[in-house]
């Protein structure tokens, strides 16, 4: 049995978990999210908990699906509540951010502009033209975003120009020797 799996979410005050079958709807001070489970799991909401177990009938996928459950559970309600944010950064003469509406606008240096249409629910912001931060509820529609823009133009290892996120570390390699 999972040891994640095992754990109970506590509901915070103000977020109404509500269950049909395999689906389940969170809804928080932030927005709504809903999420269609994997069967051979079984949720229950009671006494402000959401406890999630894998049913007595299944078997290895069930139990493998059973922590994924929970943790799909968990971000969702984390989610409606606090809301999460990634931090991207533009490295490299030249290259820039903007957002205009729900569009982010970014030069990376190649012939033309590139435009990005931010998903319904993700909020985009930029600092100095060089750091974007994205917020939203939806943990995994969030991560899809930040990658998607980082995959644009990701950095290169001599001179770490491109798109990187906040925390990532970009291992520098040595450039080519002087020719004797």
């Amino acid at each position: 049995m999972s040891r994640i799996g095992k754990q109970p979410i506590q509901v915070p005050s103000g977020v109404k978990v509500n269950l049909r079958g395999l689906e389940i709807e969170v809804t928080g001070t932030k927005g709504t999210l809903k999420r269609e489970l994997p069967s051979g799991v079984m949720v229950e909401v009671t006494d402000g908990n959401i406890v999630v177990n894998p049913e007595a009938t299944s078997g290895k996928k069930a139990r493998a699906l059973h922590g994924l459950a929970r943790t799909l559970i968990n971000n969702m309600v984390v989610g409606v509540t606090n809301g999460y944010t990634k931090v991207l950064e533009i490295s490299g003469v030249g290259y820039r951010a903007d957002v205009r509406g729900n569009t982010l606008h970014l030069s990376l240096g190649y012939s033309h502009p590139i435009e990005y249409k931010l998903p319904k629910g993700i909020d985009a912001e930029v600092d100095k033209q060089n750091r974007i931060t994205l917020s939203g509820i939806d943990k995994e529609l969030l991560g899809m975003t930040a990658a998607n823009i980082r995959d644009f133009r990701r950095c290169e290892p001599y001179k770490g120009k491109g798109i990187r996120y906040a925390d990532e570390v970009v291992r520098r390699k040595v450039g080519k020797a002087g020719v004797k």
